[in-house]
């Protein structure tokens, strides 16, 4: 079987990407040659009172829900201050899901995320926010205003994207790159980066944790503290082994109002810890730090083919 055999230009039933196994060969090594890249993004958020989707830990409370609101609210007034502080004090820099309204309703938050060196990614205006239904020029303006708005506050550009509620249209991947984000976390289609055709130029896709995410498995299947914190060590060992082979990416997703909470905290501190003993061979990072060693390693690999070719 030769190299080309294991690619195909589609998977079968769609053509949003490129079919790639695990078995084809894989990218460079991370800093240092270190062969697992970890990445622990954080959920701030900020929801509309009685508009639009929630995110809710008691259900079935009537209007006005002022339960699930002060949950939710938890988590931009103590638990994102507690999570921001254990990722730094493990050495994790933190990789901050942003929505936009977090600027003008808890800016302190803001300060003590740049404080710890958080990346911020663009994560729309509101978490009672869709991208589902939006025309493709009301999405491509929604996207730009994040960025926009982003760029302002932190005087560079937001360099990723995360939807509210991993929303999608058939134009978010062209309306993305079209928008200048350069890199997607939403998908887990595959252990290592994935770029993406779109209309407007590749998008880089990062693997997103769809399940050690402690929205879908903590308030969406029932987990509690402790099998979270136990599927974290789970996936991270699994991984570390794995990366032997080739190098791969691991994420983390936890949100401020969830794993904030204290008994969920102090468990997944424990899942921090037993991570970092391993940091002479884990690469902790951020989004922006991946894709610009893929891009470098890009350019020198150029750079080196060039330098091959025979001359006339």
């Amino acid at each position: 079987m030769t190299a080309d055999d294991t690619l195909r230009t589609t998977a079968p039933g769609h053509d949003l990407w490129p079919y790639r196994p695990i078995t084809a060969p894989g990218g460079p090594a991370w800093p240092d040659g270190k062969r697992l890249a970890v990445y622990v993004a954080v959920g701030l958020e900020e929801y509309r009172f009685g508009v639009g989707r929630t995110e809710d830990i008691v259900p079935d409370v009537a209007a006005p829900d002022l339960v699930n609101t002060s949950w939710r609210d938890y988590g931009n007034r103590v638990g994102a201050f507690r999570l921001l502080e254990r990722l730094d004090r493990a050495g994790i820099p933190p990789t901050v899901l942003l929505n936009t309204a977090v600027y003008d309703t808890a800016p302190e938050l803001i300060r003590a995320a740049r404080e710890v060196g958080a990346e911020f990614i663009g994560h729309g205006t509101s978490n009672s926010d869709s991208l589902v239904g939006m025309s493709a020029a009301g999405e491509a303006a929604y996207l730009a205003g994040v960025a926009a708005r982003i760029t302002a506050e932190e005087g560079a550009a937001p360099g990723g994207w995360s939807s509210p509620w991993l929303s999608h249209t058939t134009s978010t991947l062209d309306s993305l790159a079209g928008t200048g984000y350069r890199y997607l976390l939403d998908l887990r289609l595959d252990d290592r980066p994935v770029t993406v055709p779109t209309r407007n130029g590749d998008l880089l896709v990062l693997p997103y944790a769809l399940e050690v995410n402690d929205s879908t498995t903590v308030v969406g299947r029932g987990a509690s503290a402790t099998e979270f914190a136990d599927m974290v060590v789970d996936e991270f060992d699994e991984l570390l082994d794995r990366s032997a082979d080739q190098p791969l990416v691991m994420s983390v997703v936890v949100h401020s109002f969830i794993s904030g909470a204290p008994f969920r905290l102090r468990a997944l501190d424990r899942a921090l810890r037993h991570m970092t003993a391993h940091a002479d061979r884990v690469w902790f990072t951020q989004p922006r730090a991946i894709a610009a060693h893929l891009a470098a390693a890009e350019t020198a690999a150029g750079s080196a083919a060039q330098t091959r070719e025979p001359t006339a």
